[in-house]
């Protein structure tokens, strides 16, 4: 859990950084901070989905995964948290735009910075052989990152460090008896699926188009479950001559 707990403190000090950098900046720069934030993101949002095996596990998983999320009101549940983490550290005082805002930056820099395949592999890595180094290098991308999201959305980005803590520190506690399972092409999948989160969290910072990115959670869950299907599938598939 070591290196988790490294990446929780370079998130909060790269917040932090951001948070500064905000403070400073006159209102008419703040369009080139949504602007770079965004073209980054979605940079690293085409890079990550591009690594699929399968571009009918990206779709299929996208798809059902997002009709699960909007089902449950996945998006709505975890903008209703943030905004009562921001209230109840505001102490009643801040109003909705900052709620909204605090909420947005807890929900976006959660899903950048645990989406990737080095979470995963890194996470798993780290609690069955003791390497860190993955980790550790994410923890200084993810610190840079979380200086330019903190100087977009705010504090809320600074509490994405209690999700990183809960996520990685279930990937490394359980890493022995997960990795196997999902092997490396569910692994890949699933960091597919977090690309085309990040694309649509980059198009809304371009405000290109406002995607509930929240709702289609579910479909990292979707993806490594169909990766592991597909051989059983495929072998269906050619039995029946299709």
């Amino acid at each position: 859990m070591f290196a988790t707990y490294i990446n929780c403190f370079a998130v909060i000090i790269g917040s932090l950084l951001g948070l500064l950098l905000k403070n400073r900046l006159k209102s008419s720069y703040q369009e080139v901070v949504f602007t770079s934030s965004g073209l980054v993101t979605l940079v690293i949002g085409i890079s990550m989905a591009l690594k699929t095996g399968s571009y009918l596990i990206l779709i299929f998983s996208t798809v059902v995964g997002g009709f699960f999320g909007y089902a449950l009101s996945i998006e709505d549940k975890v903008m209703s948290l943030g905004m009562w983490m921001e209230r109840t550290l505001g102490r009643g005082k801040s109003n909705e735009q900052a709620a909204k805002n605090f909420a947005l930056g807890f929900l976006n820099a959660s899903l950048l910075f645990c989406s990737g395949a080095m979470t995963v592999v890194g996470s798993i890595q780290a609690g069955t052989t003791g390497d860190y180094q993955l980790l550790l290098v994410k923890s200084i991308m993810d610190g840079c990152m979380a200086i330019i999201f903190s100087a977009a959305y705010g504090p809320g980005v600074m509490a994405s460090a209690l999700f990183i803590l809960l996520y990685q520190g279930f990937f490394t506690l359980a890493g022995g008896v997960i990795s196997p399972i999902l092997g490396e092409g569910g692994i890949n999948e699933l960091s597919a699926v977090g690309g085309v989160l990040l694309m649509m969290i980059g198009l809304g910072l371009l405000d290109i188009r406002k995607c509930k990115t929240g709702n289609f959670l579910p479909a990292m869950i979707v993806a490594p479950l169909l990766s592991m299907a597909s051989p059983f599938l495929n072998s269906l598939m050619k039995s029946f001559g299709i």
